[in-house]
């Protein structure tokens, strides 16, 4: 049985890898814009969690007997504002002044889908909500880690796992769901798909 991750995060694949997992890299291309836009005024829970179903399924269609897991993350800020990634430097940086010294929720929503002859034959999908307590860097620290590039490609604006964990106080909730897929949850979903670690490890 193939273990198929359906994303491009190296930080993904780095904590399957470092949890026994070595899972086939295979990149969606899914549209988010246009993902997002099909969903009726969705909540930021089910929001990420269609954006990883939708992931996923345009992975299954080409596998004959895998697993395969779909992930997708955004920052809940205390505003109410769902955030995916900056993408700019100035829009990192903008983020970055909002959400020092307080606290945003990081969502990450997560799908398996079980394939068997070609066939999506059992589906689990749910999210995962951790707080995150930012800390206040300098400006010079700041401009420091916008320059490094780190920032503009992840939800948030931050990593737990790289140079941006230096400017997390804390977090509540599941530190492997921060970096980009919730080992736990990922379990229970392989459970409910009829899979169990000791079937990939």
């Amino acid at each position: 049985m193939r273990f198929v991750l359906a994303s491009a995060s190296p930080a993904r694949l780095t904590v399957l890898r470092n949890a026994g997992v070595d899972p086939v890299v295979r990149v969606s291309g899914v549209d988010e814009d246009a993902v997002a836009a099909a969903l009726p005024d969705p909540t930021p829970g089910e929001l990420v969690t269609a954006l990883a179903i939708a992931k996923a399924e345009a992975i299954a269609g080409d596998e004959r007997d895998a697993v395969v897991v779909g992930c997708d993350s955004m920052l809940l800020t205390p505003d109410g504002d769902v955030e995916g990634k900056p993408g700019t430097v100035e829009v990192a940086r903008e983020r970055w002044r909002r959400m020092a010294g307080r606290s945003g929720t990081l969502l990450t929503g997560h799908a398996v889908l079980r394939v068997l002859d070609g066939v999506v034959a059992e589906r689990a999908a749910d999210h995962q909500a951790t707080a995150v307590r930012f800390g206040t860097p300098s400006e010079a620290e700041l401009e420091a880690y916008l320059a490094s590039g780190e920032p503009l490609g992840v939800a948030g604006a931050f990593t737990l796992d790289g140079r941006g964990g230096w400017f997390v106080d804390g977090i509540d909730g599941d530190p492997s769901s921060v970096i980009g897929i919730s080992l736990p949850l990922t379990r229970r979903l392989l459970g409910r798909v009829g899979v169990e670690m000791s079937d990939i490890w």
